[in-house]
């Protein structure tokens, strides 16, 4: 069986995935309650009359949370529903004290919209359904109680907003490229920190597989993936799963599953619900959300400038490929580091090859980020200018680079001088050398002449050899061109 989903069709089966995500906003307080929001607070600490359901305790709605929702809308370039209600989705959890959530069911804040990204130098998009706005749970711990489990209510009415999709996705890549992309978004324009470690961005990959041309098949809910790694590798087990019970003539059962990292499988938690069985009615303790058009131009106009929008004027202004602004607006960091780059050294394609091949790459064996990159834009800039002018190869520039990155200067033309590593553009000098090769070379000199083209790479070989790496590759290779001709 295939180890992977990330083709077309699986054994003959096609993978359809939706996805749920959470994205925990970014408000200081909860939802409905002034009770704080923050990590880490011992347990019990961080619930208040409201969150526990003490009798007689009103809901009043967060206007930054609601505020935080429509930056989401405007970001995907979804509709703002005018008016949205609340509702109460019934069911019962010892981690929560209503015995209900309150959540956004009929009418929700965001409907529509879409997330494209690339997935290699192919360009995706995934419809979305809709993203509303919920409380959280509280949380049962299993871990140092013996026989018995605790329930730590901090998390209960935390600000949520939940972002769910069509199931347009057809490959477990596809999958782990979209939650990258959601994740972008929502931590580009501040309303999450996506910290995945403290469940502030949790996604929920609904499953199933199907012949093509078939009906959608029975899905199954991973819940809680909690990492890109884990995600990829709950689905690739889920899918081949379904694929073997379906094959051995088992019909698949809808359910919720969590994935087991330890042993990379999945396992059945509960039979998964449909919305009849949450007996969802309107919240009669909050009235509807109005949210006027000014109020939605309001918002719009104090956002930063979004992912899709700067890329789009990276390429009008830079003249970047697809690919290349997708890379560089990772992040709202990335993109400011590139573009002061950029515009330092007035070379933005050198500059964007630089900061997606050997900054990125630094970072990456570093594990930091380009917040913490020791390479500053005016330096890197500097780097780029010397080589775009002849004064430097690409690789002297590399050398140059490495002694930037470990702190062994701070000037590039200084280290340049420390290092030798000035090109030759003294075309007299250079011709002496090329005049030595072509003397000490006959046999090579025959061959480019009868037609070898590996002969003329040999040939500049020995010129950049003889000149210690300081020759202009280029120079040097019109320069023999010549004498050969």
């Amino acid at each position: 069986m295939a180890s992977s989903t990330n083709s077309l069709l699986v054994q003959g089966y096609e993978v359809v995935i939706g996805f749920e995500t959470h994205a925990q906003l970014s408000t200081q307080s909860k939802i409905f309650s002034r009770a704080s929001t923050a990590f880490g607070a011992e347990p019990n600490t961080q619930a208040c009359a409201v969150d526990l359901a003490l009798p007689g305790t009103l809901p009043v709605m967060n206007k930054g949370a609601v505020e935080r929702a429509i930056q989401f809308g405007l970001a995907i370039g979804a509709h703002i529903a005018p008016r949205s209600i609340f509702a109460r989705k019934n069911y019962f959890y010892p981690d929560l004290p209503k015995g209900y959530q309150i959540s956004q069911f009929e009418i929700p804040v965001v409907q529509g919209g879409e997330v494209s990204f690339f997935l290699g130098d192919e360009k995706k998009s995934v419809r979305l359904v809709r993203a509303h706005l919920e409380e959280d749970a509280g949380k049962s711990l299993h871990e140092n109680f013996i026989g018995q489990s605790g329930i730590d209510l901090n998390r209960a009415g935390t600000p949520l907003l939940e972002i769910v999709t069509e199931p347009d996705i057809r490959s477990s890549l596809e999958a782990v490229a979209y939650a990258k992309e959601l994740h972008k978004i929502v931590t580009w324009i501040g309303i999450c920190d996506g910290n995945m470690q403290e469940g502030s961005f949790r996604c929920d990959a609904n499953v199933s597989v199907r012949k093509p041309g078939q009906p959608l098949g029975t899905r199954r809910e991973i819940k809680n993936l909690n990492s890109f790694k884990f995600m990829q590798q709950a689905i690739d087990f889920e899918v081949r799963w379904q694929i073997e019970q379906i094959e051995d003539g088992h019909a698949i059962q809808q359910a919720t599953v969590l994935f087991d990292p330890d042993t990379g499988e999945t396992r059945a938690m509960r039979t998964k619900e449909d919305a009849a069985d949450y007996r969802y009615f309107p919240d009669p303790d909050l009235p509807p959300l109005y949210i006027s058009e000014q109020w939605i131009e309001q918002i719009r106009s104090q956002m930063a400038e979004l992912p899709r929008n700067m890329a789009s004027r990276f390429q009008s202004e830079y003249g970047l490929s697809d690919y290349d602004v997708n890379q560089l607006t990772q992040s709202v960091a990335l993109a400011q580091y590139f573009e002061k780059t950029a515009n330092a050294c007035g070379q933005a394609k050198l500059a964007g090859n630089w900061v997606m091949g050997e900054v990125s790459r630094r970072l990456n064996v570093d594990e930091i980020g380009i917040e913490q990159c020791p390479v500053n834009p005016a330096q890197l800039a500097s780097l780029i200018a010397r080589i775009a002018d002849g004064t430097i190869s690409n690789n002297a520039g590399k050398q140059v680079f490495d002694a930037l990155w470990t702190g062994e200067g701070s000037e590039v033309d200084a280290l340049i001088e420390a290092k030798g590593l000035k090109q030759m553009n003294d075309s007299g000098a250079l011709e002496k050398i090329i005049d030595e090769v072509i003397a000490a070379n006959p046999k090579n000199v025959e061959e480019y002449r009868n037609g070898k083209e590996k002969a003329f790479n040999a040939l500049v070989g020995q010129v950049m050899k003889a000149s210690k790496g300081k020759a202009n590759p280029q120079q040097a290779g019109d320069l023999l061109k010549a004498k050969l001709a």
